[in-house]
């Protein structure tokens, strides 16, 4: 597989972008952040699954591991494509708060505008076909499926009636000649178009897209909608069990996600065919994949369908060494990151070491207990470093968080003299140092989010794993991209050799 030279780059998830509608999308923002991260010596963005997003606004609980988040289409392109009309666009404007990600809004913004372009879509039938075409394998699934959603109202597949559920073939040529199943085709082909143009003006710019993939996909998705047997179900299609991780950095009660497993004799048995698919999908949109979970490859937590938490589960052989020996035939040029963090067995670090794969080093994880392969003078040339990620507090809440010797730790280790955390956040003393820390550290590709760069608290925090509430808000605006000390960021990334792709 190919490999990621020595540079750095910076996470903030698409939703995050600022934007005139309550949710960062793919208009002027991508533009203004291009701008950012070369002004900082970056050529990395990171991104959270661009797939759609199901409970909780979870980009990691989609309705389908293939289709692309409708929410983040740009109304302004729609106007200049000629789908709708400005005043159109501009029902669309959130008059909110600019600090949190308005998910109810966009939806019903963003859905209502799409309705008004699909009155147009008449005039490219023959590029819509052959979009659909070409994801054939996946689009048919989501189209249907979120046609029957909606006519049950949000019901879930399996409370579906019978001819529904278990896609009587009447039944699914009446929802496939069906308008609102054309719409869901026409959603699909305006996301991919969008974002199509959105990878190659990065591309053109020096800056490639990190992308993220779930391990697992939704059970109440076209996934297992549309191929149950490719999952651990019984014959009334229920789950077996479900996916989780034991107790772990997170969570004292583990993580009980409730995802179907997979069925991994009929995925050995067919080639892994789905699995191959699937990446393809993510290198359509993304230069380099960050593999959630990458453990469940070597083994998995199967944790019974009834249990109250994951603490009650067994560990379960996963794909292993011979599926991503196929994937490297199958995608030989495809660029990789394993996440190996939380519980990691010889096993798993065997596994990852004979596939080639860089692993991820999270710098807050270094200070918990003693000489961590997490602090950088312990980081391994082809690992790739984090200050934190969206499943972390952010620096300066966590350094807020420590007791008073490991906090004088932490300081003496960054060279920093002064916790220095006033100056409105921007600048914020402790955290350039962090981050410097990091960017001269031996991994070959340093990846800050972006609330580290400004010095933001706890309140910009992503994601709390294990709480349900109140995740996946925080968003950027256009004055926090000129309030960054870029100078600095860019000063030292040239002098530790990462300004470079």
């Amino acid at each position: 597989m190919n490999k990621i030279n020595r540079s750095a780059g910076v996470l903030l998830n698409v939703s995050s972008l600022p934007s005139a509608y309550g949710i960062g999308g793919f208009g002027r923002e991508i533009n203004e952040l291009c701008d950012f991260l070369l002004r900082g010596g970056f050529h990395y963005w990171q991104i959270l699954p661009l797939s759609t997003i199901g409970l909780g606004d979870s980009p990691y609980s989609g309705q389908s591991a293939f289709a692309g988040n409708y929410l983040y289409i740009d109304p302004d392109r729609l106007v200049e494509d000629g789908y709708v009309d400005r005043r159109d666009a501009e029902e669309c404007i959130y008059r909110g708060e600019p600090y949190v990600t308005d998910y109810a809004f966009a939806r019903g913004a963003k859905r209502a505008l799409l309705k008004k372009a699909f009155l147009r879509a008449g005039e490219h039938a023959e590029e819509i076909a052959a979009f659909e075409l070409k994801h054939k394998s996946w689009i048919g699934d989501y189209a249907a499926y979120m046609t029957l959603k909606d006519r049950y109202g949000g019901l879930p597949w399996w409370q579906w009636e019978d001819r529904h559920k278990l896609r009587d073939k009447a039944a699914m040529l009446e929802v496939k000649g069906s308008e609102e199943y054309a719409f869901y085709v026409f959603e699909q082909f305006i996301f991919d178009g969008q974002w199509g143009d959105v990878k190659r003006y990065l591309k053109s710019r020096d800056i490639k897209i990190i992308g993220d993939m779930p391990m697992y996909v939704s059970l109440d998705s076209s996934d297992v909608w549309g191929a149950p047997e490719l999952y651990q179900l019984d014959d009334s299609l229920s789950p077996t069990a479900v996916a989780g991780v034991p107790p772990d950095y997170f969570s004292e009660e583990g993580q009980l996600w409730g995802n179907p497993l997979y069925d991994i004799d009929y995925h050995v048995k067919t080639g892994y065919k789905w699995w191959i698919s699937r990446l393809t999908r993510a290198y359509e949109w993304y230069d380099v994949l960050r593999i959630d979970h990458f453990r469940a490859f070597s083994r998995y937590w199967s944790v019974p369908v009834d249990a109250p938490t994951a603490k009650t589960g067994e560990w379960k052989e996963g794909l292993g060494l011979p599926f991503l020996k196929a994937v490297s035939k199958a995608l030989p040029d495809a660029l990789f990151i394993a996440e190996d963090l939380g519980i990691i067995d010889d096993a798993t670090r065997k596994l990852l070491a004979d596939s080639g794969l860089p692993g991820m080093r999270v710098m807050q994880f270094g200070f918990e207990d003693g000489d961590s392969a997490h602090l950088p003078h312990n980081f391994d040339r082809h690992c790739i470093g984090y200050t934190a990620t969206h499943d972390n507090n952010t620096t300066l809440g966590w350094l807020q968080g420590l007791n008073s010797d490991t906090l004088d730790y932490v300081l003496r280790y960054i060279g920093c003299d002064a916790f220095g955390w006033g100056n409105g956040g921007y600048g914020c003393k402790s955290t350039k140092a962090f981050i410097k820390k990091l960017l001269e550290s031996c991994c070959t590709l340093a990846i800050v989010p972006f609330q580290d760069m400004c010095g933001f608290g706890a309140d910009c925090r992503m994601n709390t794993p294990g709480v349900a509430d109140n995740n996946w808000r925080y968003r950027a605006t256009y004055e926090n991209f000129g309030g960054v000390d870029t100078a600095f960021f860019n000063s030292v990334n040239s002098l530790y050799g990462r300004n470079r792709i």
